[in-house]
């Protein structure tokens, strides 16, 4: 028996959409000028179209699981090129518009991100820019299969991984050692065996930067006492402003880390670098935008050599 093809329901696609985007139910229904429990019913069906949960509760709010997450990306596509539709067909021409799409490993400081994704932004074409934050090898396997066009990391693609990519190296910088006041005018003037048994708020073991940390800290025999371990650069920096510990940025940020997070310099390292890459798909980037991004790091934003592994 042949069996009929399943029709999505484009209603229910976008009310799911809206949750996703406002944050709550209650939100989404006042946008769309719904009741919850009409939502929360079609939601139900979208659910049972798509064989799986796609929400799960964070306290008041819905956060979208895995499956939720990958609908969302899609209704996302399907919704802009439905407002391009209909700006192209009331001659509201989009022509000279170009889509980025960019995978931002999770490690990889806000800072510097958004201060490598600037000239992007500066074309002379409108560029719509989807920022995703995430895993390494969870967005390498989107950029495998073309849903992203770039994957800024701090470190090289890794050998034996089933992605055929190209690393692009974008630059280096030395790094910089930060703390709150009272801290940083106990340890700067020893810098760096300063550091000798002092508080330390380190990246996570297995990230490129604790790596080289760690080996420069053994080099001179100098053992901190590590406070706390983050997988988010945001928050290491929040901590070390409040004076739990000493933290790390790299030099070509310091201005930005001095100025937003009110801390001084404990002392600067060459001898340990951050390095930066683009990972596509292309052995020669084409797309402009991503031109843009690597040609900016490379003459404006770093100091090093460039290449591709």
């Amino acid at each position: 028996m042949v069996r009929l093809m399943e029709w999505l329901n484009y209603h229910h696609l976008y009310y799911f959409w809206t949750v996703v985007r406002e944050g709550s139910l209650t939100a989404a229904s006042s946008r769309l000028s719904l009741a919850p429990s009409t939502v929360s019913a079609q939601l139900g069906k979208l659910e049972e179209t798509m064989d799986g949960k796609l929400f799960h509760r964070a306290g008041r709010n819905l956060e979208p699981t895995e499956l939720g997450l990958l609908v969302y990306r899609y209704a996302d596509e399907i919704f802009s090129l439905g407002r391009e539709m209909i700006d192209t067909v009331r001659n509201r021409t989009t022509a000279g518009s170009l889509t980025l799409r960019v995978g931002v490993v999770d490690v990889l400081p806000k800072i510097i991100a958004s201060t490598l994704l600037e000239p992007a932004l500066k074309l002379s074409k409108q560029v719509h820019l989807i920022c995703f934050e995430g895993k390494e090898e969870a967005l390498l396997a989107e950029l495998a299969v073309h849903t992203l066009d770039v994957v800024l990391s701090d470190s090289p693609i890794r050998s034996g991984l089933s992605v055929k990519a190209y690393s692009h190296l974008l630059g280096e910088s030395g790094i910089v050692f930060f703390a709150a006041e009272q801290l940083a005018a106990r340890l700067s003037a020893g810098f760096p065996q300063s550091l000798d048994g002092a508080p330390m708020l380190l990246p996570m073991a297995m990230t490129a930067l604790r790596g080289s940390l760690d080996k420069w800290f053994h080099s001179l025999n100098i053992k901190p006492v590590v406070i706390g371990e983050f997988d988010d650069s945001a928050l290491i920096k929040a901590f070390g402003q409040e004076g739990h510990g000493v933290f790390v940025a790299p030099k070509v940020i310091e201005s930005e880390v001095l100025r937003q997070y009110q801390v001084q310099v404990v002392g600067r390292t060459e001898s340990v670098k951050e390095r930066y890459y683009a990972i596509s798909i292309e052995r020669v980037i084409k797309h402009p935008a991503v031109v843009a991004i690597t040609d900016a790091a490379r003459q404006n934003i770093f100091i090093g050599d460039h290449g591709s592994n």
